[in-house]
């Protein structure tokens, strides 16, 4: 807990004495300095299926160069919340474990709390207390009243120590993935959380974990929102990130919801794989295509680079045509 806390401690000095020597560009944060510099980019704590680290240069690209607030109603692991570092957001998740995540990571005390936890699993690490660990939830009582930071330990120990990274639930809301039979886990690097857990708290960020739909309830002109959902395939796909999936009847109320956006005179852009239902649904849209590496999946031919489409509801960086 000491370590975690010199970890958060050094972040803060860090910026204040970057901004003190005018090494950072200064932004209207707030009143407060350490609010007035640009952040350390983090880069996200768990891995996550469809992960966008491998194409955010251009996804970067085709973002807005302003906005008001930013929405991401898929945020899984973050890459894209870390990049832009808005000043002002709403991310959300309808993983509740995952956004249990955030939430001990933006408050100090649970902060804390949860990287001791995730010392205690790396230390009593073995094949054993993997599948220990990851049977609490079947015990829905017991599961219910563990302490946040806990559960929150739990979720970065099992992406850290299951197969392949990979997050599947049944339809028991229980998880399901078998051990990745390591020797040793790593199960977090304490310098970059206290970068994310300075983003949470520096930034006006609110954390969700809700329907998609309701999300974006808020989003009013001017305001920039990313879709990253869970991906539409023209065989199969995964997408057993919650009890309830995510099918073609999603995809289609998804879409829905993107040109309702598009009405209120948000920025809307969108990544999924380009099939022959994302092709009809947003027709109307630009597309723009990406190779992207996906590494995670049961089978190893789910693996590997595939051709991804980023659509938005404008032309260019500089936002709708006049």
């Amino acid at each position: 807990m000491q370590l975690l806390n010199a970890y958060v401690f050094f972040i803060r000095f860090y910026l204040i004495s970057m901004y003190k020597q005018g090494k950072y560009d200064i932004i209207k944060y707030g009143e407060n300095p350490i609010w007035e510099v640009v952040m350390l980019k983090a880069k996200p704590f768990v891995k996550w299926a469809g992960g966008k680290r491998s194409i955010i240069e251009k996804l970067i690209s085709l973002a807005p160069e302003e906005y008001k607030t930013y929405y991401e109603p898929f945020v899984g692991g973050g890459a894209m919340l870390y990049e832009l570092q808005p000043k002002k957001a709403v991310i959300n998740d309808y993983n509740s474990e995952l956004m249990n995540v955030y939430e001990c990571i933006k408050d100090e005390n649970k902060f804390a709390n949860m990287c001791s936890e995730l010392n205690k699993h790396e230390t009593n690490h073995s094949e054993e207390y993997y599948y220990e660990i990851r049977d609490l939830d079947r015990d829905k009582k017991k599961f219910n009243k563990l302490a946040d930071y806990k559960r929150a330990a739990r979720t970065i120990y099992l992406n850290k120590a299951c197969f392949n990274g990979l997050y599947r639930v049944n339809s028991k809301n229980e998880f399901n993935v078998p051990s990745g039979k390591k020797s040793k886990v790593n199960t977090y690097d304490g310098p970059n959380l206290g970068i994310i857990h300075c983003l949470l708290n520096f930034s006006d960020i609110k954390l969700l974990s809700t329907d998609f739909e309701e999300c974006v309830k808020t989003a009013k002109k001017g305001d920039f929102i990313y879709f990253d959902p869970p991906y539409d395939s023209d065989t199969t796909t995964f997408n057993s990130y919650t009890e309830n999936g995510f099918g073609k009847e999603e995809q289609k109320r998804l879409a829905e919801v993107f040109k309702d956006l598009d009405k209120r005179g948000c920025y809307v852009m969108l990544s999924n794989y380009n099939t022959t239902l994302i092709k009809e649904l947003y027709k109307d849209y630009n597309f723009n295509y990406v190779t992207a590496q996906r590494n995670i999946g049961a089978s190893s031919k789910n693996r590997g680079k595939v051709e991804e489409v980023i659509i938005t509801n404008y032309k260019n960086k500089e936002g709708f045509e006049e």
